[in-house]
């Protein structure tokens, strides 16, 4: 292709734990797929597997954990009493008992005598399905089921399809037919495209270059590139600075973005996000007696009920007062429709204030907090940073540690993450992402100001990724542009306002002096806030500067790794 990067041949594609959007960087929207694939089992004596959408392994009955969801559940619920309305009325009080007795007594309606729904046509057998034809498999018990994404990084686990190897190919499979049958590009034209590639600010770099081989290699595109999230959203909003809040369906990340540069200390992730609203709301709809008594979260048609409930109902309005009378429709595929009536308090409020509680998750703090790691290396790119300076006599490499103070983007590095002198391993200018990393390095700064006895929450997340800004000018522009994107929080009523306040809340009176205004922004230009990273990505397929950033097919077989960290619009 002679003139690459034109935005008509360029593919944007955006990977996530729950949705991939992909799409020509020319048209206003991508097409959103449910990122998982069925494949067929080989046999029925081989052992099935399903990746759950909503549950985690570490999930437990057991009594004491309910006790401590329940004493969790009364924390929250004081925090939403304890503030009144916007009119300065004391919020009504809500009997669980009444919704209780209210939902015991529902009796569902029918609507009609076919919902009009279809299940997947899987007669023939076909060796795999992918997307919403996964999703509504009549016979799932005859296919594996996998999402090859989880956190933001690759899903690689013990279970059947969980080896590197098979997770390459489930996305290499997803994304092929996406591209042939939404996009209608045959496979065999790809090296007439080239690809931009969206990754998470805080990532695993064999995985990258794992996912860079699967597009230049295997897919064959004819050049591609890879950027980051957050400045992509800053790109997607028009906006030239911002601290962009990324609520995603398994994690959360905070990072403040500069002039297209995202600052390496203040990115921070959080291992929970939309899932753990959904099943905490699922857990709330239990205690008050859910109507619809045949739902099995486990199912994944009862699972998309669930996840639509919590979309259509949940808020963080302190304005939603006192009990609701709602209806909800339940649809199966060749079935009738049921409508069901329930009356549901402040369960509505409490789920999504999750994510400033994340104890009512019930997840525990080990591993819930991530921040940037060092550079492990690679043999394919000797000569990196890391060959450079351990090259360096014992009496040049101290200067150049204490340097490392200071990242080249600005920031000052904590001084637990710099070795000792002797240390055979050195801070770089690399991204990890930490899912690999056995025990997390996080930062002192997190330590004194923190409390990691239990996880932090959402706003204490965005304070702890703004307070890590090198200049306070930096940390006032970064509190004055707090951009949220992704589906997690965006679309709950009163989300900003409820964001708003809790930041304000955390800081202290000589900053929140100097600052004039928070400003919350989860919409802008009238556009998805989940689609706000994919327009990036589109609106860099269209800027002149991206021209020297793309790494060719020939360019990547011949140089490897080491093409990719001298091409990498950002700190590799």
């Amino acid at each position: 292709m002679d003139d690459i990067g034109e935005p008509e041949a360029t593919i944007v594609i955006h990977p996530g734990s729950y949705w991939l959007r992909i799409g020509r960087a020319i048209d206003p929207f991508p097409v959103s797929v449910p990122h998982l694939i069925a494949r067929q089992r080989k046999t029925s004596a081989t052992p099935r597997y399903e990746d759950g959408i909503l549950f985690r392994g570490e999930s437990s009955s057991d009594l004491a954990t309910q006790k401590k969801t329940e004493d969790s559940f009364s924390v929250v619920y004081k925090a939403i009493k304890s503030r009144t309305t916007s009119s300065g009325q004391p919020r009504e009080p809500v009997s669980l008992e009444k919704e209780q007795e209210f939902n015991d007594a529902a009796i569902a309606q029918q609507l009609d005598e076919d919902s009009g729904m279809v299940w997947t046509d899987d007669k023939g057998s076909p060796e795999y399905l992918v997307g919403d034809k996964a999703l509504y498999l009549e016979h799932p018990e005859n296919y594996n089921i996998h999402w090859p994404i989880r956190g933001g990084s690759l899903n690689i686990h013990d279970g059947v399809g969980g080896s590197l190897t098979s997770v390459l190919q489930d996305l290499e499979t997803i994304w092929s037919t996406a591209i042939e049958k939404h996009l209608n590009i045959p496979r065999q034209d790809l090296s007439e495209y080239n690809a931009i590639l969206l990754i998470p600010d805080i990532y695993h770099r064999p995985h990258i270059k794992e996912l860079m081989n699967l597009l230049l290699v295997r897919m064959g595109f004819g050049a591609a590139l890879v950027h980051q999230e957050s400045v992509c959203a800053t790109y997607g909003s028009g906006l030239s600075s911002a601290c962009v809040v990324d609520v995603g369906d398994h994690k959360t990340a905070v990072t403040c973005v500069e002039d297209g540069i995202s600052h390496r200390n203040t990115r921070i992730c959080l291992a929970y996000g939309g899932r753990d609203i959904t099943r905490c709301f699922t857990k709330l709809l239990e205690r008050a007696r859910f109507p619809y008594r045949q739902c099995c979260p486990s199912r994944i048609l009862d699972t998309l009920l669930l996840i639509e409930l919590k979309e259509t109902f949940c808020h963080l309005d302190q304005d939603f007062d006192g009990p609701q009378l709602l209806d909800f429709h339940v649809s199966f595929p060749n079935q009738p429709t049921f409508m069901y009536k329930m009356n549901l308090g402040e369960e509505t409020m409490i789920a999504p204030m999750g994510l400033f509680y994340p104890e009512i998750f019930g997840i525990s703090s080990k591993g819930t907090i991530f921040t940037q790691q060092r550079n492990q290396g690679d043999p394919e790119d000797i000569h990196d940073e890391i060959f450079l300076l351990q090259t360096q006599t014992q009496q040049q490499q101290t200067p150049k540690i204490r340097l490392g103070a200071i990242s080249p983007e600005g920031n000052n590095t904590e001084l637990n993450q710099l070795p000792r002198s002797d240390s055979p391993s050195v801070p770089s200018q690399s991204d990890t992402f930490i899912q690999e990393v056995t025990q997390p390095i996080v930062s002192r700064r997190i330590s004194s100001a923190q409390n990691l006895d239990k996880p932090l929450g959402l706003d204490q997340a965005i304070h702890y990724s703004i307070d890590s800004c090198g200049s306070e000018e930096t940390k006032k522009k970064m509190y004055s542009t707090i951009l949220v994107v992704g589906g997690g929080i965006s679309f709950f009523q009163g989300a900003t306002e409820m964001l708003q306040y809790r930041i304000r809340s955390l800081m202290s009176p000589a900053l929140s002096r100097s600052v004039e205004k928070v400003d919350v922004i989860c919409k802008t230009k009238d556009l998805d806030p989940r689609l706000t990273c994919w327009k990036g990505g589109s609106v860099l397929a269209c800027l002149d500067t991206t021209q020297e950033l793309w790494i060719h097919q020939l360019e990547w077989k011949k140089h490897g790794l080491k093409v990719l960290r001298e091409r990498a619009p950002f700190v590799w």
